[in-house]
């Protein structure tokens, strides 16, 4: 006849899953791009630093790329730096959302969606497919650098292939609005 295990015992079982489990996020974090793992991260837990900024195309040195002597300075989100997470965050509540992704932004931010035309994920309340909620090194709390950012989901010979856009390499927002616009293909 076996005996179940006393509670003196179940001690090192649970000791022994937090560290496996750990070793398992650190694992499957340390194969990702450093974007990807910082977005995992800052997810999971607060106070994770920005990847360091990338190195310029085409510089490269012994080790790799070249990263900039000076580092981009992060800007929080303004709820964050002061530390005030119950502003969208329920900690009583496990750190749960006190409104659901698609409503919270608009809880304090004026974004004006009545428009004839709304961008993707706007229209959705995608607004975290863009912008970091706690801490970005971009403008506008983006999640890349804004210059070619549009093409992370615009395929760049497509755009560049309608008329207006020869020669335009970066700058989508000079003509276009990224969240909605009552012209066409979101113009200004």
């Amino acid at each position: 006849m076996q005996r179940a295990p006393s509670v003196a015992n179940r001690g090192p079982m649970k000791g022994r899953a937090v560290v496996t489990c750990a070793c398992a996020v650190a694992l499957l974090t340390a194969a990702c791009a450093a974007p990807t793992r910082y977005k995992v991260l800052s997810t999971l837990f607060d106070g994770v630093p920005p990847p360091p900024a990338p190195a310029a195309a085409g510089e490269t040195g012994a080790g790799g790329p070249v990263v900039p002597a000076v580092l981009v300075t992060p800007r929080d989100h303004g709820p964050y730096a002061a530390r005030m997470c119950g502003a969208c965050h329920d900690a009583a509540a496990t750190n749960a959302l006190v409104l659901p992704k698609d409503q919270l932004c608009f809880r304090c931010h004026d974004l004006r969606i009545d428009r004839r035309y709304v961008h993707g994920p706007v229209a959705s309340g995608g607004c975290l497919v863009c912008h970091d909620p706690h801490s970005s090194r971009y403008r506008y709390l983006l999640v890349s650098d804004s210059d070619s950012f549009c093409f992370h989901c615009h395929d760049h010979a497509a755009v560049a292939a309608i008329d207006g856009h020869e020669g335009v390499e970066s700058g989508c927002t000079g003509c276009h609005d990224a969240h909605a616009s009552d012209t066409k293909f979101l113009l200004k």
